[in-house]
């Protein structure tokens, strides 16, 4: 596969002669733009990802397929359709090299791409499932149009379910359960692949591709999908006094726990990269950059002297705001972003869920209001690694209200917690104007009890 920067080249492979559901044992022989690199990577991920959080979640298998077949067709159809398969390859093997480089990255990677591959083969027809069976050579042999017979140790899935006939060391496998057989051969295939590729990778490809593509493999196994939060959009500025009330109501505990330990409480020892994340934060909620220019200050000014901090502090904040230096108008940090971060010793950024100790992290979820059985719920899946999900769960323990998009970033964070909270508040003034208003006909103030009073859900 080789990568070039602008023209555009096309496979002379009919897309007919290539199967719907490739075998990805090979890189295609194509020229691929840089732009398309990238771009196809992503739209891949997006799927991948869709898949990593309903897995989470205890999707059942219909609803999985379901799943699956609405991420590919919203993420990895190709404006021109006879391109569909050689994006669907292009970025099986972009990302194939992304996710080689650490067995972490190994495992998920081979986790997400196998489930993907089970989904897609179920989706198929049958004659399609009997086409790639034979391109894939598998060992078996079929009995009837229904049933085939397959040594035993090439369906360790359906014989430790104890679902298929197994006789002299022969498992008798239908149909409906040769998937089973496909997707344990295509696991194996692929994490054999990824070995080798991370060997190709740290001998070669890293070094000579270094000022290309090596930036871009490095940055995609961190990159955020969702909407760019560089400037709020949705619900206009917020001042300084704000702050307090909103930190307690909306933040996310990796932003709350920032405002509680270094502002609140003023421990703070000032680092660019901290203050990095909670200024982007904030400018991603709303506040001004005059009106984080004076809350910095204010919170500084006891330490380093406002002098000190006109000097060698207030660049950096007006940097984040692209008014200094090349006046790149910043994001704040994803939640993958903040999850890659490693603090040291006495430094409080960092996820919560992956960084805390399990004890602190209870007394942190319980200041935030989050009840005991939605809190075994969530030290779960930080137990199991699953950190943005125990985000998630905390957002809809705390909000009383589901989120079935998850928790990606935590200015989404804000802006879902917002979203709910906001009506509420409008609901509660009304109520408030309401009842110190003098009223003499009691039927019609009864239209404004609230009982009566309906609030948007999110």
């Amino acid at each position: 596969m080789e990568i070039v920067r602008s023209q555009r080249s096309r496979t002379n492979t009919p897309n007919d002669s290539v199967s719907t559901l490739p075998l990805y044992r090979y890189a295609p022989q194509l020229e691929v733009r840089l732009e398309d690199f990238e771009v196809f990577a992503m739209d891949r991920l997006r799927v991948l990802k869709g898949i990593s959080d309903a897995l989470a979640r205890g999707k059942r298998p219909e609803e999985m397929e379901n799943l699956v077949r609405d991420l590919w067709k919203a993420n990895m159809r190709h404006p021109e359709a006879s391109e569909d398969v050689n994006k669907d390859i292009i970025s099986h093997f972009v990302l194939r090299l992304v996710y080689c480089r650490t067995e972490d990255l190994r495992k998920w990677f081979l986790s997400m791409e196998t489930a993907l591959y089970r989904y897609r083969f179920l989706l198929g027809s049958s004659e399609a499932k009997r086409a790639l069976m034979e391109e894939f050579d598998l060992p078996c042999k079929a009995i009837s149009r229904t049933e085939f017979e397959v040594p035993f140790e090439e369906v360790p899935e359906l014989v430790a379910g104890r679902r298929v006939y197994i006789h002299k060391g022969h498992a008798y496998v239908a149909m409906h359960q040769v998937v089973s057989l496909v997707v344990t051969q295509f696991r194996s295939n692929l994490s054999k692949a990824l070995i080798l590729t991370n060997r190709k990778w740290t001998s070669t490809i890293r070094e000579q591709e270094k000022d290309r593509l090596t930036p871009i493999v490095e940055a995609l196994s961190m990159s955020y999908l969702g909407p760019d939060y560089s400037q709020t959009k949705e619900f206009g500025e917020i001042s300084i006094k704000d702050l307090d009330q909103l930190a307690r109501s909306s933040f996310p505990l990796c932003m709350r726990h920032l405002f509680d330990k270094y502002v609140f409480r003023r421990l703070f020892t000032f680092l660019l990269s901290l203050t990095l994340c909670v200024s982007l934060y904030a400018k991603g909620v709303g506040l001004r950059m005059e009106d984080a220019l004076a809350f910095w200050k204010a919170e500084f000014s006891h330490k380093v002297g406002a002098e000190r901090f006109d000097k060698e502090y207030a660049y950096s904040i007006r940097h984040n705001y692209g008014k200094e230096g090349k006046r790149t108008d910043y994001t704040p940090y994803s939640c993958q972003k903040i999850i890659s971060s490693t603090p040291g010793v006495g430094d409080h950024h960092g996820c919560p869920y992956r960084h805390f100790s399990e004890e602190n992290l209870r007394a942190a979820l319980g200041r935030m209001g989050v009840g005991s059985r939605a809190m075994e719920d969530v030290v779960d899946k930080v137990r199991n690694r699953h950190y943005q999900l125990a985000c998630t769960l905390t957002f809809e323990a705390v909000h009383s209200s589901s989120c079935d998009a998850g928790i990606n970033h935590p200015n989404q964070y804000f802006s879902d917690s917002h979203k709910i909270l906001q009506p509420k508040s409008k609901i509660t003034n009304i109520q408030v104007q309401i009842v110190g208003q003098p009223h003499s006909d009691q039927a019609e103030m009864a239209k404004f009890r609230p009982s009566n009073l309906q609030t948007c859900k999110s």
